[in-house]
């Protein structure tokens, strides 16, 4: 629970008035919301935790689960990824209340050979028990039209699988610094296949020759950063990329401000993930920065070409450095885009109606509607 990369998740709860929401977890990797209501299997001391996190992980038993959640009634259980929801369908089997599951982009394209090769219990019993999750799972959520058509395409039923933006609370979101300044370009990811950081690194190189004065932030950990370090090494670009790792949330939010374009060149990765959305390409829209992404998965949603930012082929390095510079080059076609970037999140991806939809989902499921 509560990850640095998915604070998504507690936004959309949090957001909730008419329902109020309770996290439960295998184990804590970070703070909850203040005054939220968090329960964990980490409650417990020592080896009694860890046997019982073993325990759910290698079998799904929920009793655990079920002791943490007995001081309370549940209405319904929310899980984020389809992973976890093979995880939570016993629990609310036993708990005799609704489940309804959110897809964000992994859990919907990563092939099979990727699941059985990621050493994951978790991924394992996802390939396992996803045709009971599609039978028995009372409603399907997903980020994205995209992400939509491949969970129906691995069977998930039609009349159950829905399309609902999470969204974003444009009042929380800090204003973005006057266009002028320094030419920065922001890059926010996981260090993996799927994010491209190795084509922007290599696309902001070409840049380099006509703008020598820019600089490209890359905010993330992950497997791929001593691969990139030393591409930027290679490219004797020290000075000029800086990997700021992994950060909280609110700081992302401020370093995004100074950004005069977000680049997300998502790829298919070799397991076949693809981008459900990008969060942070809403983040950015909101704060009125242009955006520059691949087609590919859920981003053409967010990124309209021409108008929002700018669409090039995965991998196309001279594209990528083609409508990166244009952007940092032209300060009347970088505000004109980053303000129709934020007019677009403000009138399709506002939290506050996002999140009256969920709670009007909610209800229906409670009512058998769905």
């Amino acid at each position: 629970m509560f990850k640095f990369s998915e604070p998504f998740i507690t936004q959309q709860a949090q957001a909730l008035t008419h329902f109020e929401p309770v996290y439960i977890g295998r184990k804590l990797l970070g703070r909850a919301p203040e005054g939220a209501r968090y329960l964990s299997l980490d409650c417990s001391q020592g080896t009694v935790a860890r046997g019982h996190q073993t325990v759910n992980a290698l079998t799904r038993y929920p009793g655990a689960y079920v002791r943490l959640l007995r001081e309370g009634p549940v209405d319904i259980i929310h899980a984020h990824f389809g992973v976890d929801a093979v995880y939570a369908l016993p629990l609310a089997r036993r708990l005799g209340v609704p489940l309804v599951t959110t897809f964000h982009g992994f859990d919907a394209t990563t092939n099979r050979k990727g699941l059985l090769t990621s050493g994951s219990p978790a991924w394992y019993h996802y390939l396992l028990f996803r045709r009971q999750l599609a039978r028995d799972g009372d409603l399907f959520l997903c980020v994205s039209d995209y992400i939509r058509d491949r969970v129906l395409a691995l069977g998930f039923p039609e009349e159950r699988t829905f399309v609902h933006y999470t969204g974003i609370d444009s009042a929380l979101i800090p204003p973005r610094s006057p266009v002028g300044g320094a030419k920065k370009i922001v890059h926010v990811a996981r260090l993996v296949e799927k994010k491209g950081t190795r084509y922007l690194i290599l696309a902001f190189k070409e840049l380099l020759r006509e703008m020598p004065d820019c600089e490209l932030e890359i905010i993330g950990e992950g497997p791929l950063e001593r691969e990139l370090k030393d591409l930027v090494d290679s490219l004797t670009l020290n000075g000029k990329v800086n990997f700021l790792g992994s950060l909280p949330h609110e700081t992302v939010l401020t370093r995004l401000t100074g950004a005069s374009v977000l680049a997300l060149p998502s790829i298919q990765a070799a397991t076949g993930d693809m981008e459900g959305l990008g969060m942070v390409l809403l983040e950015a829209a909101a704060m009125g920065i242009p955006l520059v992404g691949t087609h590919h998965g859920g981003i053409p949603e967010v990124i309209v070409h021409g108008e929002t930012g700018f669409l090039v082929e995965e991998k196309s390095v001279t594209n990528l450095k083609k409508y990166l510079l244009e952007l940092v080059a032209d300060d009347e076609i970088n505000v004109r885009m980053g303000l129709n970037a934020k007019v677009m999140v403000q009138d399709r991806f506002e939290m506050k109606c996002q999140s009256k939809v969920l709670e009007r989902i909610y209800k229906s499921v409670l009512k058998g509607v769905c």
